[in-house]
This record gives structure tokens, C-alpha cells and sequence, in this order.
């Protein structure tokens, strides 16, 4: 199976697998601040599924790269809860369009496929984020 993919691709994916990554660290962060069972309960939903992200984008990444994705926190969770609610729902709808883009110019099904996917997740966790703001 060929998975051949040009540098903009491979830099959009490096992107993804740091943006899940950093979203995982700072939704754990939000999950502890929360201020109930409920919101907590959505918190770890939407968070179980940013790590599932992680690591079908990270298996994308090592298809492509031929490496072991070295992710690292990009961007600053806010340390109270309200600031990162917003912070979260804003960037899960950036972050839909993003992945729409790299659906959209990637030549092999499965990457395609994943990346909508991805994103549908994604719509879904910012009407979540929106619905406890």
C-alpha cells in the first residue's frame, strides 16, 4: 500500500498529531477544574476520542514518515474552567475545518477517511464545549 504524500501533507499531519496531543493534555487539565460529574463525564468522552485520534493519525504519521511522531504541546490551556471551555470550542471548530482540508487534498482513501471522520468527532465535541459554556 502506497502512502506517499507531499510536504505539505506531512507537515498538516505532524500539525494533527500535536494538536490531538496537546488537546489530551489540556483536557485532562479541564477534566480536573470541571465543576461537576456531568461535565467531567463529557470531558473524558470528548477526551477518550482526541486519544483515539492521537493514535490512528500517529499511525498515519509512521506509515508516512517511517518514524516513531515525537508530539509535543503546542498552544496554552487556560487555568480556569470557563477560559477553557472557550478555548476548546474554539479550537475543535478550527480544528474541523483543518481536517477537512487535509481530507480534502489527500490521495489515499484511508487518510481521507479518517480525517472526516476526525472532523465529524470534532464538530461534535465543540457543540459539547458550546453546550457548558
Amino acid at each position: 500500500m502506497d502512502f506517499t504524500i507531499d510536504q505539505k501533507l506531512e507537515k498538516d499531519i505532524s500539525k494533527a498529531v500535536n494538536g490531538e496531543y496537546s488537546a489530551i493534555a489540556c483536557y485532562g487539565k479541564l477534566i480536573e477544574m470541571a465543576p461537576s460529574e456531568r461535565e467531567k463525564k463529557i470531558i473524558r468522552e470528548i477526551r477518550n476520542d482526541e486519544i483515539r485520534h492521537f493514535h490512528h493519525i500517529s499511525a498515519i504519521y509512521m506509515l508516512v514518515m517511517n518514524m516513531q511522531p515525537e508530539p509535543r504541546i503546542v498552544g496554552k490551556c487556560p487555568n480556569h474552567f470557563t477560559d477553557g471551555l472557550k478555548f476548546a470550542f474554539e479550537d475543535e471548530q478550527e480544528t474541523v475545518d483543518f481536517y477537512h482540508e487535509i481530507a480534502d487534498k489527500a490521495q489515499h482513501h484511508y487518510i481521507r477517511h479518517l480525517f472526516r471522520r476526525a472532523a465529524a468527532d470534532e464538530q461534535n465535541h465543540a457543540v459539547w464545549f458550546l453546550s457548558m459554556m
